[in-house]
């Protein structure tokens, strides 16, 4: 796993590097990324955590179970950045070739292959460490983006020669849209926390199918929708009337053969154009649908 393709000489490397403020999972190290079984590396990622605060006294007495006394007005613990390059293997011829290439890139585009590629790493890891916690990450979540390029030793290390950096790409929840869509959600919020509403578990299912579907995994995402769906049409229907849920609701159930033959195609092996089309389409109406209930309730 900690192999590296890249060398070092005069040929220089495609990056692109990520920074978050807190621990991925996997262990700092270099890990190759093959796109199908067979095939040469076609990227390595190099994962470093920085900035980690020592506390070894501290952890001494945790593990003697024992707890130590805080004080008030306590400042902050450090947090640490865990640093992610994206390595692309095929090189690129110099350094004034790869000038050219950075000057012409998509950084935005380059940026969202790369995340892509760092979240199947990720959940890759989630699978192989039993670990429900480990997350996938959002571009807006990261601290710094940067593109670049750099000769194999470098860039084996998680360094450049040169690099641009990307403006915040994705600002926080909210910055870009309308007043009353950004303030819905704290709205919502203070709903739930005061009981007067609830969190339905369709809700729950429906983002972890659109995180499926977003991050490419179909089968996942075919199954989880049948479960979604059922859960959707049961718990959405107290407010069929109410948050004038009929005709959503009405249209949903016309498409229950629909989600079944999609997910009995994910266990089978894989689905059909038309069996991917319909866990897009039907995932957006339960959205919709959800969209609405929150709406028609004033929440």
């Amino acid at each position: 796993m900690n192999e590296t393709a890249v060398t070092s000489g005069s040929r220089r490397f495609c990056v692109v590097q990520f920074e978050f403020p807190w621990v991925l999972g996997p262990a700092d190290g270099r890990y190759t990324i093959r796109e199908h079984l067979g095939e040469t590396p076609s990227h390595v990622l190099v994962l470093r955590v920085l900035g980690a605060a020592e506390r070894r006294r501290l952890l001494g007495r945790r593990r003697r179970g024992r707890a130590i006394e805080a004080t008030p007005d306590q400042p902050p613990e450090p947090v640490v950045t865990t640093r992610a390059t994206l390595v692309d293997t095929a090189a690129l011829d110099g350094y004034e070739a790869a000038s050219r290439w950075l000057g012409e890139a998509d950084l935005d585009a380059l940026a969202a292959v790369a995340l892509a590629r760092l979240n199947r790493v990720l959940h890759a890891h989630r699978v192989a460490s039993a670990d429900p916690f480990v997350r996938e990450v959002a571009l807006g979540q990261a601290l710094v983006v940067r593109v670049g390029f750099g000769d194999g030793a470098r860039v084996a290390d998680g360094r450049w020669d040169r690099a641009r950096e990307l403006a915040h790409a994705a600002p926080a929840a909210g910055m870009t849209r309308p007043r009353a869509a950004a303030l819905r959600p704290q709205e919502r919020l203070a709903a739930l926390l005061a009981g007067r509403d609830v969190a339905l578990a369709c809700e729950e299912l429906t983002l972890r199918v659109r995180l499926d579907v977003d991050a490419g995994r179909l089968r996942e995402a075919a199954l989880g929708l049948r479960v979604a769906f059922e859960a959707a049409l049961a718990e959405l229907e107290p407010w069929r009337d109410g948050a004038g849920l009929a005709g959503r609701l009405a249209e949903l159930g016309g498409r229950r053969e629909e989600v079944g033959a999609a997910a009995d195609a994910a266990l089978q092996g894989g689905l059909d154009d038309e069996q991917t089309a319909v866990v897009g389409a039907v995932l957006g109406r339960i959205e919709a649908a959800l969209r609405a209930r929150v709406v028609g309730e004033g929440l």
